[in-house]
């Protein structure tokens, strides 16, 4: 499900400027890939010589289809940047399952602390931390209909190797019961993510993206992971097809949903 990686070998200097490539329109809207956030901001930077702190907006489009449990899931976002810092985002999310639809949205807000690089030192990442409101419709009774998530998340862009390799890692807090489509638990869980995504050709991006499972009582989500692979079609359209396993769906300890395939296709101005 991810990942847009940067539209040319151009490195560092093209994931900080306009163009196809991370961070992607995540499920959720956010900055990131398809599960995760990234730490860098999303939309097309602010112009430095303009006034004008806002950036150009970026927009992506999700379809997943799991048949283990027959559902599709469909999902639309948009992040904006200012001053190459604020990064605010937009998610909506339908999921189909047999019956009627499951309606989520998701409001973002994303900081960048620490920008990659900074001081003029290679091996400093770009830091970010985050939060996202969640509010979903027809949820189960005694389950929450919105919450918040919160995290931390560093990303770095290594150069130094044969092929550019991006790696990224963070923390999440929430209360999310799978990604907050059966609603949010009373209590919160702390859990960890990671991506690893390696650009072989300066059109291409192939990776990997890891979500640990929130644990309550009486409620455990499944692990999500995902291979992917994205394609920078030009300088503006990145198109991502992946593999994703979320979950054993026959499982009596944790809910899960499946594996099926996805679809991404994301624009940026």
């Amino acid at each position: 499900m991810k990942v847009g990686l940067v539209s040319t070998l151009l490195g560092a200097s093209l994931i900080t400027s306009a163009g196809a490539g991370v961070p992607l329109n995540s499920l959720q809207g956010a900055g990131g890939v398809a599960f995760n956030p990234l730490a860098y901001p999303a939309g097309t930077n602010p112009d430095p010589k303009s006034a004008n702190p806002f950036g150009k907006p970026q927009f992506g489009v999700w379809y997943v289809n799991l048949g283990d449990v027959d559902v599709d899931w469909t999902a639309l976002g948009t992040a904006v940047s200012i001053y190459n810092r604020l990064e605010l985002s937009y998610g909506r999310e339908i999921v189909a399952p047999t019956g009627e639809n499951i309606k989520k949205s998701d409001i973002g807000a994303k900081l960048l602390l620490v920008p990659e690089n900074a001081g003029g030192n290679a091996f400093v990442p770009a830091l970010s931390v985050g939060s996202i409101w969640k509010t979903t419709d027809n949820v189960a009774a005694g389950s929450d209909d919105s919450a918040f998530d919160f995290y931390a998340v560093a990303t770095k862009l290594i150069t130094q190797l044969p092929k550019p390799v991006l790696l990224s890692g963070g923390v999440l807090s929430s209360k999310e019961q799978v990604t907050g489509v059966f609603g949010y638990n009373h209590d919160w869980d702390t859990t960890v993510f990671g991506n690893v995504d390696v650009i072989p050709l300066s059109f291409l991006a192939l990776g990997v993206e890891y979500k640990q499972g929130s644990s309550y009582s009486g409620f455990k989500n499944a692990d999500y992971w995902d291979a992917h692979v994205a394609w920078f079609a030009n300088p503006n359209l990145t198109l991502v097809g992946a593999y994703v396993n979320a979950g054993d769906e026959k499982s009596a300890s944790k809910v899960g949903l499946g594996d099926g395939y996805v679809l991404s296709a994301q624009y940026a101005f």
